[in-house]
């Protein structure tokens, strides 16, 4: 069985789409994945499964709009994903008062280096690093105003991803141990 994450885009933000942890756990339970934990509310669980990556996305979304009614797009990652994105952040980039690091899993039609020219960023106070499905954006938090971050809400490429602070993400590779 292999273990992954699924990152669920868009649940319990700004009061919508609201799925208690509890219930998707009883959700995906009931799909017959095992060792089923969420962690933190914005929709990620992590499980093992022994199905294919495809079958695994149509199965959950498909649960969830059963059983929540609602439309979800999820993004899945194997452990070893998870892991190699978090080799890929330096271990001085994190998520705090000073600093703001948030890594950006893309959908497979996105999944390339080309969607790092999609971002806006300003190549002054940005920092940007392309790994393997995903995109990390790292500035200080004084330079917010001048970042391409605040103009990438509404675009494109931002309805083909889910974002998770670093924070998250080095907190969901221990939880996959």
């Amino acid at each position: 069985m292999k273990k992954y994450v699924a990152l669920l885009r868009g649940i319990n933000v700004g009061g919508n789409n609201k799925i208690a942890m509890s219930d998707l756990r009883e959700g995906f339970e009931s799909l017959g994945y095992k060792n089923v934990l969420t962690y933190i509310n914005s929709g990620n669980v992590i499980f093992q499964a022994d199905k294919p990556i495809n079958n695994l996305i149509s199965s959950i979304e498909s649960m969830i709009n059963k059983e929540f009614d609602l439309e979800i797009r999820v993004i899945l990652r194997e452990q070893s994903s998870i892991e190699q994105i978090c080799k890929q952040i330096p271990q001085q980039w994190n998520n705090n008062s000073e600093e703001k690091t948030d890594v950006m899993f893309l959908w497979p039609e996105y999944e390339n280096i080309d969607s790092l020219c999609l971002m806006n960023a300003n190549k002054e106070v940005d920092s940007l690093i392309y790994v393997d499905g995903a995109i990390i954006w790292h500035l200080k938090k004084i330079d917010y105003s001048k970042s391409g971050m605040n103009k990438l809400i509404g675009t494109k490429i931002y309805k083909n991803m889910t974002v998770r602070n670093v924070n998250t993400t080095r907190k969901i590779a221990s939880l996959m141990l």
